[in-house]
């Protein structure tokens, strides 16, 4: 990790969560991967299912390797295992998700019943539109907005490059990330109104659900203040739409069973 990212070098564990999600009137949340590592992947299903809170988890597959079938066959049968992430914006090649190899790993998710998230910069959204279109039954799930650039107030070209993917209907967002994008510990709930403009317009609100990124999002807020944004946000369109976005949409994207009120999803 960088310098600025140090505060995170301490394990964050279920039961530093639990209270966080209860105090923000959470029944459970969605586990996604941090490192590209089979052996964490193993492990967030292991703590999974000690913990029921923990209604999925998005895991780590090698999607580019003559192996995934083996890695399928290993945890894609897992019931909590809901969907794969790879650190897509940290690739050097702005085009890694279209290589023909990554394709063929995408391929094989449908089958598992496993949905992908897309971890991108805004640079990425075009290729992202390409994979989508591609994978017209593939469920894609876009983390943190596309990580527009909010310190810098600057909505294009991503707010055009955002509606030409949420053209896809297999797409769906995650309104988190969004506090490390600002200003660290000193953004104003106000700056994030016109990316949630955008983000709402162009997905629809059945098609949108709350997100936190914790612990990242602890580097430039508390986790209350990160899911109040988008909470508060909510308070203007009617009950539906709030229980969807809240917990019903996350549910029904990944397929979680027996939710009693609204998962959060990281």
């Amino acid at each position: 990790m960088s310098e600025e990212m140090a505060p995170l070098k301490r394990d964050y564990l279920p039961e530093d969560l639990q209270p966080l999600l209860k105090a923000a009137g959470f029944d459970g949340s969605i586990a996604v991967e941090a490192r590209q590592n089979l052996e964490e992947t193993r492990w967030l299903l292991e703590i999974a299912e000690r913990h029921e809170f923990i209604k999925g988890v998005v895991g780590w597959l090698d999607l580019c390797s003559p192996d995934l079938p083996a890695q399928l066959e290993r945890f894609g049968t897992h019931a909590k295992l809901v969907g794969v992430r790879h650190v897509l914006h940290d690739e050097p090649d702005d085009n890694f998700m279209l290589r023909p190899e990554f394709l063929r790993g995408i391929a094989r998710l449908k089958e598992c019943g496993l949905c992908y998230d897309l971890l991108l910069f805004p640079k990425h959204l075009r290729a992202a539109s390409r994979l989508a279109q591609e994978f017209p039954d593939q469920v894609f799930v876009l983390d943190h907005i596309a990580k527009p650039r909010i310190a810098d107030g600057i909505v294009s070209p991503w707010r055009e490059d955002l509606q030409r993917l949420t053209q896809s209907q297999n797409v769906f967002c995650k309104l988190s990330g969004m506090v490390t994008e600002a200003h660290w510990n000193r953004w104003e709930a106000s700056e994030f109104l016109p990316y949630l403009e955008v983000v709402m317009e162009a997905f629809s609100p059945h098609r949108l659900m709350v997100g936190s990124d914790w612990p990242v999002c602890t580097l430039s807020g508390s986790y209350a203040s990160t899911v109040q944004i988008v909470i508060e946000y909510l308070h203007q369109f009617p009950a539906a739409v709030q229980a969807g976005v809240l917990g019903r949409n996350c549910a029904r994207v990944y397929g979680i069973e027996s939710v009693e009120s609204r998962p959060e999803s990281r």
